[in-house]
């Protein structure tokens, strides 16, 4: 088990911050939802108790910054510096979960990403960067990320950075009000010991 804390922590590259989510950003985020709710919907984690439903904005960071503090989690707001604008803008999350320290020492990565973004390879450098940053930083041996067979953008970006297919978990998270098949698909540190983002930004200049 890892000791001393691992929160919070600001992640850069190139206009790229990534940077804990706050109290503060419900504006902006809660906008950029909005805007992006037909683009996100079918990806959507959704709560399986009828009854029940997802927590609000303050719930969440909540929740997040709980786990942050017992270092089960790292939630990360995607932003960008832009012209015109004083500071980065929202462009995203990501947030890596469920990490487990001791023997497994491994970890699971989700996120999402502007649908006016997409496209220009804000997804794939913010998981290198934060995979490089658990791999070195934190000494996990192992990341997990796990994308509807249907949701393509998200299977490009895995197959960009080289992540291996683990193959099927049917029925394995409850997605857009049912529960849906998942692709799984890791690395481990020993797989990439140069790191994902000097490759991935190399490849992108070729």
């Amino acid at each position: 088990m890892r000791t001393g804390p691992i929160w919070p922590v600001t992640l850069e590259c190139g206009d790229l911050v990534l940077r804990p989510i706050r109290y503060r950003d419900k504006k902006e985020w809660t906008e950029v939802r909005s805007r992006n709710s037909q683009w996100l919907a079918p990806w959507e984690a959704s709560n399986p108790d009828p009854a029940g439903g997802l927590p609000d904005y303050r719930h969440m960071v909540r929740s997040l910054n709980i786990q942050a503090a017992q270092a089960t989690a790292l939630p990360f707001l995607i932003t960008e510096w832009q012209p015109g604008l004083r500071n980065p803008a929202i462009v995203g999350q990501l947030t890596v979960s469920s990490i487990v320290w001791g023997s497994a020492m491994m970890a699971t990565l989700g996120y999402w990403v502007d649908q006016d973004r997409a496209g220009r390879g804000i997804a794939p450098t913010s998981v290198a960067l934060v995979t490089d940053h658990c791999f070195r930083a934190l000494g996990l041996h192992r990341m997990e990320i796990n994308i509807r067979p249907e949701n393509g953008p998200s299977l490009r970006v895995v197959e960009k950075l080289g992540f291996r297919d683990e193959g099927y978990r049917p029925r394995f998270l409850h997605i857009n009000g049912k529960w849906a098949d998942h692709r799984s698909f890791a690395l481990t540190a020993e797989e990439v010991p140069e790191g994902l983002l000097g490759p991935w930004l190399a490849s992108r200049r070729s």
